[in-house]
C-alpha cells in the first residue's frame, strides 16, 4: 500500500466565507444580539491564537471516531479526525448542505443508487506525517460496524446498508488481509473507495459524513477500545497526552495539517482543552465570569443559570435560543410488565402533564410542547397531529384511569423511571413526570444514572433494563441527519436492538414500521417520503411506546471574546471548527 504525496486538491465551502459572513458583535468583539448567532456569525474574527476552553457535566463518551454517538463527539471530533464528507461551516439553511471534506468532489452515483464511488484528495497525511490512504478509512469501517470485537458505541448504518457483509467476520481475526471479505467496500486503488449498498438508500450520503468515515491507520490498533487514548490526527489538531476517561484532554496543533486543503477548518485557537465531570451551575457561572468558552454538550445553561440570564437585558445579549432539532421524550419499553400491554401504555401517555414537563424544561425558552415524534424541522413532522388530546396539555386523568382498567391495573402499579443524573433539566423533567403519573395512581421510583453508563450498560442494556425493571426511561434524541430515516432508523426500527449500547430503548419492533420505514429509503420523490414519515409517526403515537415531552431549545450562552460564532442546523449547536479566542 503506497503512500506517496502526490499533491491536493480543494473543493467545499470555503472557511474564508464564515469570517467574512453578515454579523459581528461590533467593531471591538462585544456581545452582539439575543438570538444573532442563530442566522449569523457572531464577533468575526481571523485572530489566532490562545486557548479555548471547553468543559462538560460528565466524562466523554469517547475519543474514538469510530465509537461515538453523541452529537457533541460528532462535532468536536472533526478537530483531529477529518471526514469523507461534512456539512458547509455557514450558519442557517446553508449549512444543511453537504460538502467534501477528505473527498475531491460529490460522490458519483451509480447501478440504480446502489454504487458510490468516493475520490480522496491526494497526499494528505496523519500526524506522524504518513499518507491517508482509501484503506484507511474501509479500516474504521470494518472496526466500528462488522465482527463479534465491532465497537458498540457508534451506529451500525455501514454495516446495515452494504452489500456483501453478512459473512464478514471482521478485521479483528487472523486472516492475513483484515479487510478481506468486506465486499461492500472497494479500494481499488490508494485514493478511491467504491461502496455497494445491498438496495437503494437516497440517504446513504448522510452517513458518508459520519466520524466512522475518518481514517484510522489499518495497522494501529489490536481490538478493543485502546485506540481513543491517543487517536490518530488526521485534523489541525493532535492529543497532547493521552487520554484517560475523566481526567480531561488537550488539543495542540498538527504541523501535518495541509489548510489549503481542508475549507472547513479555521484552526485558529493554538491549543484546546476540555474539563470532564464539571457541575452544570459551575459551567454556567464560569461561562458567565470569562473562565470558560464553551459548554461541550451543547445543550445549554442549566435551569438555574437560564431563566435568570434570559430575564437580564445585558446578559441577554450573549444568548442564543435556537431550536435544535431535539426531542426530549419518554420511552415505554414494551418487554417490561406491565408496559407489554397497549392500554398500560396509553394510560401513561394520558397521565402526562405535558406542561409541568415544559416548565421543568425552563419554560418556552425550554422548548415547545410536543405532542408527536419527529421535530419540526424534519419533513412529515405534523405539529397539528394529537393522539392523546387533553386540555391546556395538562393530561387526562379520566381517561388514564380508564386505559388502566383496560389493561387489568385498575388499582394502579409502581414503576421504574431512568434519568440521567448529571443533566439537571432531565431530573427536574424526571420530577415532574412522577407527579404526573401518580395522579392517575402509577407510583413512580426515579432512578439517576451518570451519562455514560445511562446509555451503554444501564438503559442501553436490554437485559440490564428487564432485570431491573426499568420500564419507563427518559431520553433525548436528534436526528442523525434530518430526515425521517435519519430521526426513526436507530431508535424506533426492530433492527437497532442492540444488547449494549441499546438507543431502541422502548424496544420497539413492529413489523408495519420496519418494512414501511425500510422502503421509503429507496423512494426518490422526497415530498412522498415526507408523508410516508408522516404515518409512521403516527403509527409510534397509536402504539404508545414514546412519549413525546419537548422540542428542545437551549440557552446557548456565547462569551464576549468567543469570536465566529454561530448556530449550525446540522450539528444541533455551534458549530467548533470555526471558533476562535481573543483571549491569549
Amino acid at each position: 500500500m503506497s503512500r506517496t504525496a502526490l499533491g491536493w486538491i480543494a473543493l467545499g465551502a470555503s472557511a474564508s466565507l464564515v469570517l467574512s459572513a453578515c454579523g459581528s458583535g461590533g467593531d471591538d468583539g462585544g456581545p452582539g444580539e439575543f438570538d444573532q448567532g442563530v442566522s449569523e456569525v457572531v464577533n468575526s474574527s481571523d485572530e489566532k491564537g490562545g486557548t479555548l476552553r471547553y468543559a462538560i457535566t460528565s466524562d466523554i463518551e469517547s475519543t474514538d471516531p469510530g465509537n461515538t454517538y453523541y452529537g457533541y463527539m460528532w462535532n468536536f471530533s472533526r478537530y483531529y479526525a477529518r471526514t469523507l464528507y461534512t456539512y458547509a461551516s455557514e450558519p442557517g439553511q446553508a449549512a444543511r448542505e453537504v460538502v467534501p471534506d477528505l473527498a475531491k468532489g460529490q460522490p458519483e452515483v451509480g447501478n440504480d443508487g446502489k454504487t458510490y464511488t468516493v475520490k480522496l484528495k491526494e497526499g494528505l497525511t496523519y500526524e506522524d506525517g504518513s499518507e491517508i490512504v482509501a484503506e484507511d478509512i474501509k479500516f474504521n469501517i470494518a472496526r466500528s460496524n462488522f465482527g463479534p470485537d465491532a465497537l458498540p458505541g457508534g451506529p451500525k448504518y455501514y454495516k446495515e446498508h452494504l452489500a456483501k457483509s453478512g459473512d464478514y467476520e471482521g478485521p479483528f481475526t487472523d486472516a492475513e488481509d483484515p479487510l478481506e471479505g468486506l465486499g461492500g467496500v472497494e479500494t481499488p486503488d490508494d485514493h478511491t473507495l467504491v461502496f455497494h449498498l445491498k438496495e437503494k438508500f437516497v440517504d446513504f450520503p448522510y452517513v458518508l459524513v459520519q466520524p466512522q468515515s475518518s481514517p484510522v491507520p489499518v495497522d494501529t490498533e489490536k481490538p478493543g477500545e485502546r485506540y481513543q487514548a491517543s487517536p490518530i490526527s488526521s485534523g489541525p489538531y493532535k492529543f497532547e497526552d493521552e487520554w484517560t476517561s475523566g481526567d480531561g484532554l488537550a488539543l495542540v496543533r498538527n504541523d501535518e495539517w495541509d489548510p489549503e486543503s481542508d475549507p472547513i477548518r479555521t484552526a485558529l485557537p493554538d491549543r484546546i482543552t476540555v474539563e470532564e465531570g464539571v457541575d452544570q451551575n459551575e459551567i454556567d457561572q464560569r461561562l458567565q465570569n470569562g473562565e470558560l468558552d464553551v459548554d461541550l454538550a451543547g445543550t445549554g445553561l442549566g435551569p438555574g443559570a437560564k431563566g435568570e440570564a434570559v430575564n437580564d437585558e445585558a446578559t441577554k445579549t450573549r444568548l442564543d435560543n435556537p431550536e435544535n432539532q431535539a426531542h426530549y421524550f419518554m420511552n415505554v419499553n414494551t418487554k417490561v410488565e406491565p408496559f407489554d400491554d397497549l392500554a398500560c401504555r396509553q394510560a401513561v401517555q394520558y397521565a402526562v402533564d405535558r406542561g409541568s414537563v415544559q416548565r421543568a424544561w425552563g419554560g418556552k425558552t425550554g422548548g415547545t410542547k410536543a405532542t408527536q415524534v419527529l421535530p419540526p424541522a424534519v419533513p412529515g413532522a405534523n405539529a397539528e397531529y394529537n393522539a392523546y388530546p387533553s386540555q391546556d396539555g395538562e393530561g387526562d386523568i379520566d381517561e388514564a384511569e380508564a386505559k388502566l382498567e383496560e389493561c387489568g391495573e385498575g388499582g394502579g402499579f409502581s414503576a421504574n423511571l431512568a434519568v440521567r443524573s448529571d443533566r439537571p433539566a432531565e431530573v427536574r423533567a424526571g420530577e415532574s413526570i412522577k407527579e404526573s403519573l401518580e395522579r392517575a395512581g402509577i407510583d413512580v421510583t426515579i432512578e439517576q444514572f451518570p451519562t455514560k453508563q445511562f446509555s451503554t450498560s444501564r438503559v442501553g442494556s436490554p437485559d440490564y433494563v428487564q432485570e431491573n425493571e426499568l420500564g419507563l426511561a427518559l431520553h433525548g434524541w436528534m436526528p442523525d441527519w434530518l430526515t425521517g430515516y435519519g430521526y426513526f432508523s436507530q431508535i424506533l426500527h426492530g433492527s437497532a436492538i442492540k444488547k449494549a449500547s441499546n438507543y431502541n430503548v422502548a424496544e420497539f419492533d413492529n413489523e408495519e414500521f420496519n418494512k414501511t420505514l425500510d422502503q421509503v429509503v429507496k423512494m426518490d420523490d422526497p415530498q412522498v417520503r415526507a408523508e410516508e414519515y408522516e404515518k409512521l409517526d403516527q403509527l409510534v403515537m397509536e402504539e404508545a411506546v414514546l412519549v413525546p415531552m419537548v422540542f428542545h431549545k437551549p440557552v446557548l450562552y456565547r462569551p464576549d471574546n468567543l469570536t465566529n460564532v454561530y448556530f449550525n442546523p446540522s450539528w444541533k449547536m455551534y458549530d467548533y471548527m470555526t471558533l476562535g479566542t481573543t483571549e491569549t
